[in-house]
């Protein structure tokens, strides 16, 4: 495994939006090794989730894990890791709630961003296993975070007000809780 280089705002993949990952490309070794690439580059960099565009891949891969012990998102209950291939939300709730949002390709920055509360979400895992599950809460909105990047889209675009965006030093100081 080998950590890869994060596409930062400003290069043309992170807005690009992407294809499906092929059956065929699915169990290629070049697209597992990807995903594991993708984990260890989430998890060097202190993120909860993280999508293939953010790595220069403008294929429909995911990945999110929320640790306890994660610097950057420690009061958020623990979410295991998962790995989601095309990746569509189903459902989603009517109720939105704003919460503050940062991102691995807009670093230093963060902004209170209105997530849906509720979704479902449908894909497939690294296998080739068809996943269907309903989230909340934390999970729900990295999942929406991380869609959104498969779409060609950052948290700043969901931004209603640019006065909640703030430098990461001034949010730590003024406004995390």
């Amino acid at each position: 495994m080998s950590l890869l280089k994060i596409t930062k705002l400003g290069h043309p993949k992170i807005r690009q939006g992407t294809e499906p990952v092929s059956s065929e490309e699915l169990h290629s070794q070049t697209i597992q090794r990807l995903i594991d690439d993708m984990v260890e580059t989430m998890r060097d960099a202190n993120g909860v989730g993280i999508a293939a565009p953010q790595v220069h891949v403008s294929k429909q891969i995911i990945a999110i894990e929320v640790s306890t012990e994660n610097p950057r998102y420690p009061n958020h209950p623990a979410v295991p890791l998962m790995v989601l291939l095309n990746p569509m939300i189903m459902n989603h709730a009517e109720t939105t709630v704003e919460e503050w949002e940062g991102c691995l390709s807009v670093p230093d920055l963060r902004g209170l961003v209105p997530r849906w509360t509720r979704v479902k979400i449908s894909g497939l895992d690294r296998h080739g296993q068809g996943v269907e599950l309903e989230t909340e809460g934390f999970f729900a909105r990295v999942i929406q975070h991380e869609v959104d990047h498969l779409n060609g889209k950052v948290f700043l675009d969901r931004l209603p007000d640019l006065k909640t965006l703030t430098h990461l030093r001034e949010y730590e100081k003024f406004w995390k809780r």
